[in-house]
């Protein structure tokens, strides 16, 4: 049994080095990912509304946007970055800003966007993040306060009471 010693580098040389090698003939174009309404499959992005929204420099409220589901390298990657390892509270920054893939009309979602997020919308974020990897949706039971009926919302976007 041949032991690998693992050195202090980034996760892209380890994932290269540990990646099993593909035949040629093996090698698949790649498949653009499925959008929210194709429904001849797998659902891997998400739509979503934030409560307050996300204002840039020149005051424009980015408030729709969406999300695609986390990979393993997605969970792995905040691991080696070095604020994570500062700071443990910021993993969640550096994970959304992976998975977001775009905020009103930004399509370059990082971490500094995230950061000058509003407290309410990034722990939107976390629910939400939560919900697609966990649990594949976005729906959540509540209950009714005034009749105490049970029913279901979507909590991709939309206002409350809205049909």
């Amino acid at each position: 049994m041949r032991r690998r010693t693992v050195t202090a580098g980034s996760l892209e040389d380890l994932l290269q080095v540990t990646a099993p090698a593909q035949a040629p003939e093996q090698t698949a174009a790649p498949t653009p990912p499925r959008r929210e309404d194709d429904n001849s499959g797998l659902r891997t992005e998400f739509e979503f509304e934030l409560p307050r929204g996300y204002v840039d420099e020149a005051g424009t409220v980015h408030r729709y946007g969406s999300m695609r589901l986390a990979t393993a390298r997605d969970e792995l990657r905040p691991q080696i970055d070095l604020r994570v390892k500062e700071n443990p509270a910021y993993l969640s920054v550096v994970l959304l800003s992976q998975v977001i893939t775009r905020l009103g009309t930004i399509t370059d979602v990082h971490a500094g966007i995230v950061e000058r997020m509003y407290a309410t919308d990034v722990a939107f974020l976390q629910d939400f993040y939560r919900r697609v990897n966990s649990e594949g949706h976005t729906r959540a039971a509540v209950t009714c306060p005034h009749c105490e009926g049970g029913f279901e919302v979507d909590l991709s976007g939309g206002r409350l009471g809205e049909s």
